[in-house]
């Protein structure tokens, strides 16, 4: 039986509810308020189009207190919206070579997709990983962790045998919307990331998904990977 792709589509296509996704896209839950004001609407318009989401099964919501909160429903709905991110339309260049409405956009080049890493130091990382021989294509957009890799990935403090297997798959290919070339995802991309916070390489900017890269992050990703860094 064919899966009814337009129903949700159809939910992911209006601008409002677009805003709102793409908001989550950070993996933390988000209350009403703070989504209607990211998606410039009113509260009760805002709730209307949650109330869409969540029928159609693309948002869970939890109640804390007397508030509700909103988080994409999975792994797969993340992976979902940074595929159509990938094949958007550009965004027009100016005459000056800025993008229109994307003037030095941070989200580029460090952010989170739902529970991993992605932009392009993410795209970078993931390359240098391959050009090392510590990860390597397998089938059906997943990478095979070499021996190499499970050595390297353990000296991180990343236990590859003890990493449970999620919904997307221990380590997976994710097309990044802004590159268009590949990043790491599943249950390992979420563990590096997650190991990135601890050992203080990364830190978030805000409430944004934008990640600021430290100056112990640069020397160590530097020393490790080979990845250059802008002085």
């Amino acid at each position: 039986m064919e899966e009814d792709i337009s129903a949700v589509a159809a939910l992911m296509g209006d601008p409002t509810r677009a805003n709102m996704l793409l908001a989550l896209m950070g993996g933390v839950a988000l209350p009403a308020g703070e989504l209607a004001m990211r998606a410039n609407v009113a509260p009760q318009t805002a709730s209307a189009h949650l109330a869409k989401l969540i029928e159609g099964r693309l948002l869970t919501a939890e109640v804390q207190g007397r508030h509700r909160y909103y988080r994409l429903a999975g792994s797969e709905i993340a992976a979902a919206i940074e595929a159509l991110g990938a094949i958007a339309p550009r965004a027009k260049k100016q005459s000056n070579g800025q993008t229109d409405g994307e003037p030095r956009n941070p989200l580029r080049f460090a952010r989170t997709c739902y529970s991993h890493f992605a932009g392009t130091l993410a795209v970078e990382i993931n390359d240098a990983l391959q050009q090392r021989g510590l990860l390597e294509p397998g089938e059906a957009k997943s990478y095979r962790i070499t021996s190499d890799g499970q050595l390297w990935f353990g000296k991180l403090g990343i236990n590859v045998e003890k990493i449970k297997s999620g919904p997307g798959g221990l380590a997976r290919q994710c097309l990044d919307w802004t590159e268009r070339r590949h990043h790491l995802a599943g249950a390992l991309g979420t563990a590096m990331l997650e190991q990135f916070f601890e050992l203080k390489w990364m830190a978030r900017i805000g409430k944004t998904r934008a990640v600021r890269i430290t100056h112990k992050g640069q020397e160590q990703l530097s020393k490790l990977l080979g990845i250059r860094f802008r002085r």
